[in-house]
Order: C-alpha cells, then sequence, then structure tokens
C-alpha cells in the first residue's frame, strides 16, 4: 500500500528559499561555500532560505542577495528575484499613512492675521532691496562704468597654445547600473559616499572634489563608467568582485589611455560569527 511518502520525497521544493536550499544540496554545497562565493554573510543566507526577509536589512537587500545565492547554485536569477518580490508583498506589506486633514477655519492651527501681513512685508522688502542691490550702484557706492573706448592701436593676433597630448586629469565621472548591482563607494579617508544595491538604470555622479575615490563591487560588468558622458574601458569582466579600485578622473583616463583594465581583488571569505566581508562594507 502506498502511503505517499514516495511522492513526497519527490515533489519539487516550493518556494524561493527552498529552491535555493535543493539546488545548495543537490552541488553538495554548504551554505559557507555560498557564503564564500557570494560574499554574503552566512546568517543572511540563513534568513533567505527559511523566508525570513524580516532579517534582512531591506527589500532591495533580500531581492539582491537571492539572486547573487541563485546565481552561485546555477539556477534562473530572475525567476527567484520575482518570488521573492511575491512572498515579501505578502509578508511585509506597503504601510499607509493617513495623514490628518484640518479645516481652515479652525482658529487654533490657523495663524494670525497680523504674522501673515508681516511675512508678506518681509518678503516685499527682500524683493525690492535684491533689486536696487542688483540694478543699481545705491548700497555699493561704485561711480557708474564709462564706456569703453576703443584702442586705435592694431590688434596683433596671439597664437592659441598648443594642445597638451595628455589627458586632462579633472572631470565628471558616472557610474550607471546595467542590472541590480552591489556598490561601496569611498575616498581616501574611508568615508563611504554610497553605500547601496542600485536597481537597473540608475546613475550616480561622484563628487568631483571626492579625495581620491574608490569603490568595491561584485559584479563591475554590470557598471557603466563615463567621465564627462565618454565611456572608459569596464572596471572589470564579472568573474571576481574588485576592492579598493580608483575612479578618480585622473585614474580612469590613465587606464584608458593605457588599454587596460585593473586586475580584480578577490575577497576573503566571511567567518563564520557572520562578520561582513571588506567588499560589503
Amino acid at each position: 500500500m502506498n502511503d505517499g511518502a514516495g511522492d513526497n520525497a519527490t515533489s519539487p521544493p516550493h518556494g524561493p528559499g527552498a529552491r535555493l536550499r535543493a539546488a545548495r544540496e543537490s552541488a553538495g554545497l554548504s551554505i559557507g561555500d555560498i557564503a564564500g562565493r557570494t560574499r554574503i554573510p552566512q546568517r543572511h543566507l540563513e534568513s533567505i532560505e527559511g523566508g525570513a526577509y524580516a532579517a534582512l536589512p531591506s527589500t532591495t537587500y533580500a531581492v539582491g542577495f537571492a539572486r547573487a545565492y541563485a546565481r552561485a547554485v546555477g539556477i534562473d536569477d530572475a525567476s527567484i528575484a520575482a518570488d521573492v518580490r511575491r512572498e515579501l508583498a505578502v509578508t511585509a506589506p506597503e504601510r499607509h499613512v493617513t495623514i490628518p486633514v484640518y479645516e481652515v477655519e479652525d482658529p487654533s492651527r490657523t495663524p494670525p492675521r497680523g504674522i501673515v501681513w508681516g511675512g508678506v512685508i518681509v518678503a516685499l522688502l527682500l524683493i525690492v532691496g535684491v533689486a536696487l542691490w542688483y540694478g543699481t550702484d545705491l548700497f555699493r557706492g561704485g561711480a557708474p562704468a564709462e564706456p569703453a573706448v576703443a584702442s586705435e592701436q592694431a590688434v596683433v593676433p596671439v597664437p592659441a597654445p598648443a594642445a597638451s597630448p595628455t589627458p586632462v586629469a579633472g572631470g565628471q565621472v558616472s557610474l550607471t547600473a546595467t542590472d541590480e548591482v552591489w556598490v561601496r563607494i569611498y575616498d581616501a579617508a574611508d568615508t563611504t559616499l554610497l553605500l547601496k544595491t542600485m536597481a537597473a538604470g540608475e546613475r550616480y555622479d561622484v563628487p568631483p572634489g571626492a579625495n581620491d575615490p574608490m569603490i568595491n563591487v561584485g559584479r563591475p560588468d554590470q557598471l557603466r563608467v563615463t567621465v564627462n558622458g565618454s565611456a572608459v574601458p569596464p572596471l572589470g569582466d564579472g568573474r571576481v568582485a574588485i576592492k579598493d579600485v580608483k575612479i578618480s578622473a585622473a585614474a580612469l583616463l590613465a587606464r584608458g589611455a593605457a588599454g587596460g583594465t585593473p586586475a580584480p581583488t578577490p575577497t576573503p571569505t566571511p567567518t563564520a560569527s557572520g562578520t561582513v566581508p571588506p567588499a560589503f562594507n
């Protein structure tokens, strides 16, 4: 007599976490192996397998970590991400905040008429003062400028300086994600400028005054890098993560002129205590 135990043993796992765990076990990998491949703390991977998304930092982290897990075990990461979003929509629906509406006639919530008129007068005085400051010399005590007298001497053309063959050091560096990708951008003092999972199509402009900015990214092939709108070679091919790569305009232009790409630096495996590796710090 068949009691159904055989059917249960062969039925496919349900839920993205169960599918990921089944794929990992089928590949003979431990949860620590996946942590080493993805540089995701082991405790977060265990939360994903168990569907405990509330233990993760945010919804974006849950989807991004699940996709990285799926790629590590060789299953469709887009399908896993869609399943995780569906579960999050059920387990963590958006909260609707009710905004109180106050009646205009309520005297306790209407400012006194004197304050309103005082604000109008102050605004008018500011407008008049700005007009006088920029339109006249009343407050600056300057004399009206005399009209320029045309010089009778012949104008001798000055040859323009020759263009420098070296690349310009300054420029606006922009990073555009072609897919969901986790990045950390920081300066020479290790001050974090950006720490997030960028969505596909999202763009970040590196502050021009940043002190020797650098980047850590798990999938450098998913970032399009430009300097003043012109594309430069990618930061890596995506096979391994990179860290401590300089992304100032000068560094990127020099690397582009040399025709090379930075050697990727593998990040260390996270410890059993779940310490976040340098690529995620």
